[in-house]
Parts: structure tokens; C-alpha cells; sequence
């Protein structure tokens, strides 16, 4: 990807850390004082709470004062136009219902982007303070220091993190095929933040992540954190990909770049790709 000229991976990274670590800051404080769900989405565990809303408001607000001619995606107020060619893509609490429930595996995702790509990125854990952040060609960090994938293993020795929709009959889809998987691997773990989850496959707490149907905004940020960390990310077919409204590669997909082949073979033999 060529980049435009203006456009200084290093430099989105750094704003990326920053806005995302005051969003955090308000996200910490919030909890602290107690949480309650403000709506609900796409079903009624689909839960949006007023934190969710400040943390997006005042990421909004950091980068129009810092870059005002850039556009901005977020999970709560949608899409935002610009002239710079540069989009944010902002998770404002990834695992919402983990800060409901006072479950510590909840963060701030902000990732900068041009024509569709990530380019910056930074992911800041609320609770525990850890930043994960990443700039195109510069790697990859947490709290400054280089992150690695773990080294490709084989199947079952693998460790994978996946999640679970908010529509029953997309659940009951992914859980029989979490059934499948379970026997050929070493074990299976839901943390209930895709942002984190990619985050730790960078820092080799898992060997890969699969979930069906998480949004760009879950795992814009991620995505460049796992492939600076020499990992490897993809979109592919699945099974919400034949429903009206969901594109078809519904299926996201993490590893090690090594060892891809086998485990998306496994995701296949298991039913999560089609």
C-alpha cells in the first residue's frame, strides 16, 4: 500500500495511544462509580451503557481538535465523512458486558486507517492499564515492548480464544462449532473482548482467535496489533455471510502466519467457514 505523503504512520500511532488512553481514563473512573445499560441493540443482551457513549464522545472530540479533516467510525454514532483520506475506527468499551458485570477484560480500541487498511492502531486495557499499540512497517508493542506471536504448533497443542454473537441463532451456529473444535485442540477460552483477544495472540498468550460476526470496530486495532506482531489476520466466508445485511466474510480469523494452513483447516473441518 502506498501511503499519501501527509500521512505518518508513527505519528497516528501515538495519537492513537493518547486519545485512547484518556478514553480509558474516563472509562476506569466510570466504573468505579457504577454501571447500568443505557439501550439495547441488535438483541437484548446487545448492551450499550452511558460510559460506552461519554468514551466515544470524548474520543470524537480528541481527534477532531487534532485532526479535524479526518473521517471517524465509531460502534455508537456511525460514520463521520472527511477530506483527509485518513479513517478512525473507534471501539469506544470493547466488552461492554464484561464492565457491566465488573468482569476486568474490557478496552478502548482506536485504530487509524487509508482506503480500508490499518495503518495505526492502539488498544488500551482499562483495567489492568496495559497498552497494545502498533504503526504499519513498526511493529508492534505492549507498554512499550516489542511484541511476537507465539511460534506455530500443531493442532492439538493449539490454545484458541473465540467469542459469541448477540443473535440466538447465530449462538447456537458458533457454539456447535466451538463443539467440533474442542476435541482436536488443546483448549478453548472466551475472554469477551475481541480487541484483547487479538492483542493477546500478538503477545503469544494463544496460538489463534476465531468469532463470527464481529464488527470493523472490534477488531480494526487489533488486526494491525496481530499482524505487526507477525501474525496473521483475515475476513473469511462464513456462515452469516447468507444473511441479508452481513457482508460474507463473516468469519474473523488470527494466528501466527506459520502455522495458518492448519488451523484454518481445523476452522473449516469444524463448520466455522464455509
Amino acid at each position: 500500500m502506498t501511503l499519501p505523503p501527509d500521512v505518518d504512520p508513527a505519528g497516528l500511532r501515538d495519537l492513537a495511544v493518547e486519545v485512547a488512553s484518556r478514553a480509558a481514563d474516563l472509562v476506569r473512573v466510570g466504573a468505579q462509580a457504577g454501571v447500568e445499560v443505557a439501550a439495547t441493540k441488535s438483541s437484548r443482551v446487545d448492551v450499550v451503557t452511558e460510559l460506552d457513549r461519554r468514551s466515544e464522545a470524548l474520543i470524537r472530540e480528541l481527534i477532531a481538535v487534532a485532526r479535524p479533516d479526518d473521517a471517524v467510525l465509531g460502534e455508537e454514532e456511525g460514520d463521520t465523512s472527511g477530506t483527509s483520506g485518513v479513517r478512525w475506527v473507534v471501539d469506544p468499551v470493547d466488552g461492554t458486558v464484561n464492565l457491566l458485570y465488573g468482569i476486568g477484560e474490557y478496552a478502548v480500541s482506536v485504530a487509524a486507517e487509508v482506503d480500508g487498511a490499518p495503518v495505526a492502531a492502539a488498544v488500551v486495557d482499562v483495567v489492568k492499564g496495559h497498552v497494545y499499540a502498533a504503526a504499519l512497517g513498526c511493529g508492534a508493542t505492549k507498554d512499550g515492548v516489542r511484541l511476537q506471536v507465539r511460534a506455530a504448533t500443531d493442532s492439538g497443542s493449539r490454545l484458541v480464544l473465540t467469542g459469541f454473537g448477540y443473535r440466538s441463532e447465530v449462538r447456537a451456529h458458533q457454539g456447535a462449532c466451538v463443539a467440533r473444535l474442542l476435541p482436536v485442540v488443546r483448549d478453548i477460552r472466551r475472554m469477551g473482548s475481541c480487541a484483547l483477544d487479538l492483542c493477546h495472540v500478538a503477545e503469544g498468550m494463544a496460538d489463534g482467535y476465531v468469532e463470527e460476526g464481529p464488527r470493523p470496530w472490534d477488531w480494526a486495532a487489533g488486526r494491525l496489533v496481530v499482524t505487526e506482531a507477525g501474525g496473521r489476520f483475515e475476513l473469511l466466508p462464513g456462515h452469516l455471510g447468507r444473511l441479508e445485511g452481513w457482508p460474507k466474510e463473516s468469519v474473523v480469523v488470527a494466528a501466527p502466519a506459520a502455522g495458518w494452513d492448519g488451523f484454518v483447516s481445523d476452522l473449516a473441518a469444524a463448520g466455522f467457514l464455509l
